[in-house]
């Protein structure tokens, strides 16, 4: 039996993000499937090959990391997740040593399947957030410039 689109999408956040199983990207991603929203920039990644560095640059940075998701909607070939990710900086996988920090960061992930697999994903997942918590960049100082107002 196929599964559709939410149940890929669940599978995957459940295996690949809860479980760490990385089997799960080689069965689940499509060989050349675009992925975008990863990075800090706007780097090309496709499949499971171009997927694997962003998962264990995660997973080595946050050994405990959970991605709860929130809500789900589906429509044909296509699912939309609200996730939320949590975990303890306790590793270096992005470059910064580990703080010991807990961490929690909200995203959306839009994805397209075909048969059986992930054809295609959209991130968008609040980066700057986790960079902050983990004392990559500085925390905000003074007040928030999109919520003050007269700016």
């Amino acid at each position: 039996m196929k599964k559709d689109a939410r149940a890929l999408v669940h599978q995957w956040f459940d295996e690949v993000w809860n479980q760490g199983r990385e089997a799960t990207i080689d069965e689940l991603l499509a060989k050349d499937a675009p992925i975008f929203g990863l990075g800090e920039g706007d780097m090309d990644v496709r499949g499971p090959s171009g997927f694997k560095p962003f998962f264990h640059n995660l997973r080595t940075s946050f050994p405990d990391l959970k991605m709860r998701i929130e809500d789900s909607i589906a429509e044909g070939d296509k699912a939309v997740v609200r996730v939320v990710l949590e975990g303890t900086h306790s590793g270096d996988g992005l470059g910064v040593p580990a703080t010991g920090r807990r961490v929690r960061v909200a995203g959306i992930v839009i994805v397209y399947s075909s048969e059986g697999k992930l054809i295609a994903g959209w991130n968008s997942w609040d980066q700057l957030g986790l960079l902050r918590q983990i004392g990559a960049i500085p925390a905000l100082a003074g007040p928030d410039r999109f919520l003050t107002a007269g700016n």
